[in-house]
C-alpha cells in the first residue's frame, strides 16, 4: 500500500491543473533579506516595489492567503523624493477626536520631524488590511539615515528605477 505522500505526489502529477498553495512554514522559511537606498527615488515607485517584496509577489511560490515576503530595509528614508509640488501641496491629516482636533501637516515639514513616516505610510497603505498585512509590515525596516543594524542578515541591494 502506499504512503499518503506518494498519493499526494502521484494526484499532483495526474492533475497539472492544481495551483499551488504554500504553507505559513514554507513562507517563513524562505524569507531573504533586501536593502533598499531611497536616495532621489519617487515615493509611490519606492512604496510598490516594497510591498510587493513585502507581499511575496516576486516568488512563484506567492500564495494570497500566506505571508511568503521577505523583509525589506529601507535607508536614507529621509531623501526620497516627492515630485511635482507634493511637498508643500500634500498633507497628513488627523484628528485628536475633540472638537477643534484637527491637525494638518505638509510633507516637507514631515520630513523634516519624522523622516521615516512618509515611507511607512506609503508602504502601509498598500498592504492589506487585515491581520496579514499588519504581519507583513512588521518585516519592513525603514532608517532615515545610510546606517541599519541589519547586516548580519546580509541584506541583498534591490535597485527600484
Amino acid at each position: 500500500m502506499a504512503t499518503p505522500e506518494a498519493e499526494k505526489k502521484a494526484t499532483a502529477r495526474r492533475n497539472p491543473n492544481k495551483s499551488y498553495s504554500a504553507t505559513t512554514e514554507q513562507g517563513a522559511a524562505n524569507r531573504g533579506w533586501w536593502v533598499v537606498d531611497a536616495t532621489d527615488k519617487p515615493l509611490g515607485r519606492l512604496a510598490s516595489e516594497v510591498a510587493a517584496r513585502l507581499r511575496g509577489k516576486h516568488k512563484p511560490t506567492y500564495t494570497p492567503h500566506v505571508d511568503t515576503g521577505d523583509f525589506v530595509i529601507v535607508v536614507n528614508a529621509a531623501k526620497v523624493k516627492l515630485t511635482g509640488q507634493k511637498l508643500d501641496k500634500k498633507f497628513w491629516n488627523r484628528h485628536s477626536g475633540i472638537p477643534g482636533g484637527f491637525k494638518a501637516d505638509s510633507y516637507r515639514s514631515l520630513l523634516e520631524n519624522k523622516p521615516t513616516f512618509p515611507v511607512e505610510k506609503a508602504v502601509k497603505g498598500m498592504l492589506p488590511k487585515n491581520v496579514l498585512g499588519r504581519e507583513m509590515f512588521g518585516k519592513l525596516k525603514v532608517y532615515a539615515t545610510p546606517d541599519h543594524p541589519h547586516a548580519a542578515q546580509k541584506p541583498q541591494a534591490l535597485e527600484i528605477k
